[in-house]
């Protein structure tokens, strides 16, 4: 697709921009929900676990994205 215009978005910018958010928006559920899951205590692992949120949210991001 061809590239948008200074001070302009085409379908393409806005797909992008798009995903960015909708992978912003699950790593940041996901973190809140590891510290709203009650009854769990992560303890020292609470690092590893948001870390591997991280890794869900870029899975996810991977998924959404095309290949090319």
């Amino acid at each position: 697709m061809p590239e948008s215009k200074k001070y302009s978005l085409n379908s393409s910018d806005l797909l992008s921009i798009g995903r960015g958010l909708l992978v912003a928006c699950i790593g940041a559920v996901l973190t809140y929900l590891t510290e709203q899951i009650p009854n769990i205590d992560f303890g020292n692992y609470t690092p590893i676990v948001v870390a591997a949120w991280g890794v869900v949210a870029n899975i996810v991001r991977k998924f959404l994205t095309e290949s090319r």
